[in-house]
């Protein structure tokens, strides 16, 4: 689906495109390190198990975990659905993402028939001095359909 972006942000657009390609190939070297680079030093995240921490440090060794125990190995694939501009510096990009080839997932989480996780993930992003940041990071988990 096209994005809500006339030609006032392509670059913007290609800008946080690009970071959210960085990000999975990051996930699917299962490196915490990259994944994280462009998460805000007070960015604020809720997981899919609705835990919410704050800052940059706490998004990368919560993701340096779950890398090393139940995503070790997985496959990441992440499609834009929409980026919106509500200001010149802030963006919201919604993604549906699939996770594959996991070890386990957590108590309550589900992934459909064909074995994927599939979530829905929104992230703000700020543009600071010229660089777009991930200021806020909310995945929710997608409850599989009875019977499917």
């Amino acid at each position: 689906m096209p994005s809500a972006t006339d030609s006032r942000h392509r670059g913007d657009e290609a800008a946080i495109r690009n970071l959210i390609v960085a990000a999975t190939e990051a996930w699917n070297r299962g490196d915490a390190h990259a994944y994280s680079e462009h998460f805000d030093h007070d960015g604020g995240f809720t997981n899919i198990l609705g835990i919410t921490l704050y800052g940059r440090d706490s998004f990368e060794s919560r993701h340096a975990e779950i890398f090393l125990t139940m995503f070790r190995g997985s496959r990441l694939k992440q499609t834009i659905r929409r980026i919106r501009f509500i200001h010149p510096e802030v963006a919201i990009a919604d993604v549906d993402a699939e996770v594959s080839g996991y070890q386990s997932l957590p108590r309550g989480v589900q992934s459909g028939a064909d074995g994927i996780l599939r979530t829905q993930l929104q992230q703000v992003f700020l543009k600071k001095r010229g660089e777009w940041w991930m200021v806020a990071y909310h995945n929710t988990d997608v409850k599989p359909v009875r019977g499917e």
